[in-house]
């Protein structure tokens, strides 16, 4: 399929347009917006402006760059469109990704249908000047907060955001959704340290090409309450003196390697 078949149906759905409501903002017929998403057809250089301009893009990237995965930006300076749903007062909502819907969010997770189908609620003490969405945790790698907890995230335009030790939800390419204390080395390493608060599990990398969404840590909701005997009593420093015998560590399998 061609890059500007591509390009106009993935923008198309994260605008939230069905192709009908498309077709008459751009003044063609629904039938041929089909073909164009099908790559059955070419629009011409007028309509491609039209495009272009109820697309909210310029026609250069519509026709050369693949807009779907950001390819050919920095991923640490990556912006695009987040879909998200308001209430009847017109103030955001906090949609909720169960446990069972982690899954479905890596593949639904920029279409505007599939956000307006999860769970949604509001939290009043939370700052109005920002996006904010849910995430039912599992497992216990994150303990005294424990699984089936939800933890609820602001979102983060761009990863040079993020602060090291502070605990993040990151969406990512392999490892799925996932709630981790971060440590940003881009500069550094290229690479970004995930570490548990638990400290039974080990600290792992993740490139910042495979992270599609960050949402930082805001506030937790859980019907247990924390059980002070389970937490690790772990501090930032001791949890950065672990990030660094990680890089010790990876540094010397590399050497052994060449």
């Amino acid at each position: 399929m061609s890059i500007i078949a591509e390009n106009i149906k993935f923008l198309r759905k994260q605008a939230g347009y069905t192709q009908e409501q498309f077709a008459n903002q751009v003044g063609i017929k629904r039938s041929v917006v089909g073909a164009y998403e099908e790559a059955r057809a070419e629009p011409r250089l007028q309509t491609l402006m039209s495009i272009a301009e109820v697309l909210n893009v310029s026609t250069d990237d519509l026709i050369a760059t693949d807009l779907t995965t950001g390819k050919g930006s920095s991923p640490r300076d990556k912006v695009r469109i987040l879909s998200i749903t308001v209430d009847k007062e017109d103030n955001e909502n906090i949609e909720l990704v169960p446990q069972k819907a982690a899954a479905g969010y890596m593949n639904g997770y920029s279409d505007p249908e599939y956000i307006s189908e999860l769970p949604k609620f509001n939290l009043p003490m939370l700052p109005k000047n920002a996006t904010y969405r849910a995430f039912e945790i599992s497992g216990d790698s994150m303990l005294p907060i424990t699984s089936g907890s939800i933890v609820i995230g602001r979102y983060l335009e761009s990863i040079t955001e993020i602060k090291n030790g502070k605990t993040y939800v990151l969406v990512t390419d392999r490892e799925g959704v996932v709630y981790k204390r971060v440590f940003n080395y881009i500069e550094e390493k290229g690479t970004l340290y995930l570490v548990s608060d638990n400290k039974s599990y080990s600290a792992y990398e993740v490139d910042p090409k495979e992270v599609m969404e960050i949402w930082e840590a805001k506030a937790y909701i859980s019907i247990q309450f924390p059980d002070p005997e389970a937490a690790n009593e772990l501090s930032i420093d001791k949890i950065a003196g672990m990030v660094l015998n990680l890089q010790h560590d990876v540094n010397e399998i590399k050497k052994n390697i060449r």
